[in-house]
């Protein structure tokens, strides 16, 4: 529908309006001239002046229904207009939210990553240190299986330590008056990858000091030999 803005439109009303205008002179020289034969025409006349401004009357106001009709639309359009302004303004606020939660979202998986870089270091170094002590591990057993007699078991448990085991070191010959008896101490690596002495049998009071200087020096061997020392002592007492 043609916008009461419309150029073409202005140029339709300054025509009609024009045409009215010359109607009217029109009119008002037929009046000049039906003067001349004014008994003749009178009725003729006003017949003709009754219809022209009931034309006009007409023009009017179909002019004034376009003018409205014209308004009419001019303010549906702004509503439609507006409508979608606040549709707009909708998809943008929608959208710059998402842009937050995407940011938010690569944030987490940048910390995640760096996260699991740091874990994988530390798994890596745990790794190592777990080899040492394994390696540790292994000579302190050939040393003690040869020379003082002691066993090494592996014991499962629901803690897992090192690949859900942990060590029982068995004493023996401590006792002189009953070599075969038994004197254990129970350990495992915790997640750090330091050692972390369970039990023994029979309970030592200085253990807790002894596993203390164990962590420090990461001397299993000397550990043992103290552990068998503090056996010993403890079955002459």
């Amino acid at each position: 529908m043609t916008s009461i803005t419309d150029p073409n439109m202005s140029d339709r009303f300054t025509n009609a309006m024009e045409e009215i205008h010359s109607k009217q002179l029109k009119s008002y020289g037929e009046i000049i001239d039906a003067t001349s034969e004014f008994c003749q025409s009178y009725r003729q006349f006003v017949k003709s002046a009754h219809d022209t401004c009931l034309k006009k009357c007409q023009d009017d106001e179909m002019l004034f229904e376009t003018i409205q009709t014209f308004k009419r639309d001019s303010q549906h359009r702004n509503a439609s207009l507006k409508e979608r302004q606040q549709a707009i303004s909708g998809m943008i606020s929608e959208i710059q939210q998402k842009e937050m939660q995407k940011d938010d979202i690569i944030q987490k998986i940048e910390k995640l990553k760096a996260e699991q870089a740091k874990r994988k270091d530390l798994i890596e170094s745990q790794h190592k240190a777990n080899k040492t002590r394994l390696r540790n591990l292994q000579k302190a057993r050939l040393v003690f299986q040869e020379h003082l007699g002691m066993e090494i078991r592996t014991i499962h448990g629901k803690t897992q330590l090192v690949k859900g085991e942990k060590l029982q070191f068995v004493f023996r010959n401590i006792n002189p008056s009953d070599q075969d008896s038994a004197y254990v101490v129970t350990m495992g690596i915790k997640e750090d990858g330091a050692y972390q002495i369970v039990s023994s049998d029979p309970v030592l009071e200085c253990l807790p000091a002894l596993e203390s200087r164990l962590q420090e020096t990461n001397n299993l061997p000397a550990f043992l030999a103290n552990i068998r020392k503090e056996f010993i002592s403890q079955a002459r007492r």
